[in-house]
């Protein structure tokens, strides 16, 4: 390898370093935040569970078949609220989720409510109907009372009949190297026996009753069970993301030192070389003069 080569392998090596720094600095990062959202989520559960056995109890108590979260309607149209990331190099996290989003909606029927800036970017180029709450696109910013907005605005969709039913889409953090796409509806109320078993008005609040009726108190509460459940599917796909992007960066550090060694291995041999050559031209110089 000439003097230029050998110029040419340490200014990548020099390159590579410089990119290593970065993605270590971008693993660092993405795991303080994937910590924040462990606690964030792990501090709001202990509400959202009571919150969900109350709702439970309170569906399992219902007699009112016309209640407008409970009774089934004709299905014309769905709200779909897509949750994704707001930056990229992150693996495969926002195509996985979005390619997913999709195959679970029809395009002629679907309102898309995205939630994260690469899922507003995606959907705001494509053939559906899109609503774009530009103070939910970015998914870091929305905490526990954003939640609960946009949940009212949800419900007000269902309540006017703009949208049948509302779906979630989002990424259920399973561990740091599993994220699962999911959708779960959380409008109209469904609930299976299994879900309802145990959770009568008796069993969960004892001789309590209810003013003017479990049906009123339902319309009070349904809100803030939405506003946990698109809470809680945020956390989720927040948690998801930031593992996501740690493992990416991971690994591409891993392979910057694997190619720094490899780069600095051919490097190493050309000036080994280079120097062999140096001195057997010398000596070759030095064998002629005798």
């Amino acid at each position: 390898m000439a003097g230029a080569g050998m110029r040419d392998v340490k200014r990548r090596i020099k390159s590579v370093e410089s990119t290593m720094q970065i993605t270590k600095a971008m693993q660092l990062v993405a795991s303080s935040k994937l910590r924040r959202a462990k606690e964030r989520v792990e501090t709001a559960r202990p509400y959202f569970n009571t919150l969900y056995e109350t709702i439970c109890a309170m569906a399992a108590g219902n007699t009112d078949k016309t209640n407008l979260y409970t009774r089934p309607r004709e299905v014309r149209r769905k709200a779909y609220v897509v949750i994704a990331g707001d930056r990229g190099l992150a693996g495969g996290y926002n195509v996985n989720i979005l390619r997913f989003a999709e195959s679970q909606m029809d395009p002629e029927t679907a309102l898309v409510i995205p939630v994260g800036k690469r899922a507003v970017d995606y959907f705001s180029r494509r053939a559906y109907e899109t609503r774009v709450f530009q103070e939910y696109a970015a998914v870091e910013s929305i905490d526990l009372e954003r939640s609960f907005e946009l949940a009212r605005l949800l419900t007000d969709l269902f309540r006017s009949g703009e949208a049948d039913e509302v779906v979630l889409v989002y990424t259920e953090f399973a561990s740091m190297l599993s994220q699962v796409p999911a959708c779960r509806k959380i409008l109209p109320l469904s609930f299976t026996a299994e879900e309802l078993e145990g959770h009568s008005p008796a069993d969960t609040f004892g001789a309590a009753e209810f003013d003017p009726s479990i049906g009123d108190v339902m319309a009070r509460i349904v809100p803030q069970f939405v506003g946990g459940m698109i809470f809680g599917a945020i956390s989720e796909s927040f948690a998801s993301e930031q593992a996501a992007r740690r493992t990416a960066m991971e690994a591409a550090s891993d392979n910057a030192e694997e190619m720094i060694s490899s780069l600095s291995l051919a490097y190493n041999r050309a000036r080994q070389g280079a120097i062999t050559q140096e001195i057997t031209e010398i000596s070759s110089g030095f064998e002629a003069l005798r």
